[in-house]
C-alpha cells in the first residue's frame, strides 16, 4: 500500500488532498497514481463534515483519477450504492460478520461457476443487511462484514441472511450456509476503516460458530434490549476467543431455522 512519511505529507500543498476539513486536517492524498487508487478504495470510510464536503472531495478525487488516466469503475459503482447514506456510523455500533462455511468444498463442487456462486451469496447477504440499515464495510472472499447503528437491526439482518440462503436457488448438490457473529462496541473510525478490539472480537465470534448459526456476544445481547417474542437465546457459556478476554456467547434460536449444532469451534472453552 502506498504511504507517505510525515515529512513528505507536510510538504504537500492542500491541492494534493481530496479532502481538507474546516480545521485544516488533510485526508485522502491524491498526489500520484498510487495515492489516487488508495483514495478511491478508502473514500467511503472517511467521515465528512457534511454532504457538501463529501461532494467536493468526490469531485476532486474523480478529477485526479482523470488526470492520471485511471478509470474508476468500481468507485463509481460503490458511490451509486451508497449515495445519500452519509458516513459510516461512529460511537457505539454493532458489527455483523458472516463467513461462508465449507468454502473450499463449495469451490470443488461449483468449479468454474464458483465466482458466480460467491457473487450470488454476497448479493443475498448484502440485500439482507441493506434492508435493515446495515452498511457494508468489506467483502473478502468468503467473508462479509457490515455495521449497524442498532443491534436489533443486525440481529434481524442475520436471520434474513440465513433465510435468504436457505430459500435460494443453488446448483445441484450445493448447500450454502454461513456462520454469523454479532458484537457491539465503540471502535475507532479512521480513514482506513474501523479499528479496535470490537473488530477482532466479531471476527473471532463468527468463526467459532457453524453454518446456519448466529452467535451473539454479551455486549451485543445488552445492546439488543427486549427481544421479539419469536426469538430466544441459548446460553453457550464463557469461552476464550484467541487473543481476547473470556467472552460469554449466546446462540439465537427461532422456530424456522436450525437450532442444534456441534460444540463451538473453540479450542479452549471457559
Amino acid at each position: 500500500m502506498t504511504s507517505l512519511r510525515p515529512r513528505e505529507r507536510s510538504g504537500l500543498p492542500d491541492r494534493a488532498f481530496a479532502y481538507v476539513d474546516s480545521s485544516g486536517r488533510r485526508r485522502l492524498p491524491i498526489n500520484d497514481v498510487g495515492h489516487v487508487r488508495n483514495a478511491l478504495s478508502r473514500f467511503n470510510q472517511v467521515v465528512f463534515e457534511d454532504d457538501a464536503a463529501r461532494e467536493r472531495a468526490r469531485t476532486r478525487l474523480l478529477n485526479a483519477a482523470k488526470r492520471h488516466g485511471i478509470v474508476p469503475v468500481g468507485f463509481i459503482a460503490g458511490q451509486l450504492r451508497t449515495r445519500g447514506r452519509g458516513p459510516l456510523p461512529s460511537g457505539h455500533v454493532t458489527f455483523l460478520m458472516a463467513d461462508v462455511e465449507g468454502s473450499t468444498a463449495l469451490l470443488r463442487q461449483a468449479e468454474d461457476g464458483y465466482a458466480a456462486l460467491l457473487d450470488e451469496i454476497h448479493r443475498v447477504l448484502r440485500t439482507a443487511a441493506s434492508r435493515l440499515g446495515g452498511r457494508e464495510i468489506s467483502v473478502h472472499g468468503d467473508e462479509y462484514f457490515a455495521v449497524f447503528r442498532r443491534a436489533p437491526d443486525a440481529l434481524l439482518s442475520a436471520l434474513a441472511m440465513h433465510r435468504g440462503l436457505r430459500d435460494g436457488t443453488w446448483p445441484a448438490g450445493v448447500a450454502v450456509r454461513v456462520r454469523v457473529g454479532i458484537h457491539a462496541g465503540r471502535p475507532t473510525l479512521t480513514e482506513q476503516g474501523y479499528t479496535g478490539i470490537a473488530v477482532h472480537a466479531v471476527a473471532r465470534i463468527a468463526t467459532a460458530g457453524h453454518g446456519g448459526q448466529i452467535l451473539l456476544s454479551d455486549a451485543a445481547l445488552r445492546a439488543l434490549g427486549e427481544l421479539p417474542a419469536d426469538i430466544t437465546l441459548r446460553d453457550l457459556g464463557l469461552h476464550h476467543l484467541r487473543g481476547l478476554a473470556p467472552e460469554a456467547l449466546f446462540q439465537v434460536v427461532v422456530a424456522d431455522l436450525p437450532a442444534d449444532f456441534p460444540p463451538l469451534r473453540i479450542a479452549f472453552p471457559g
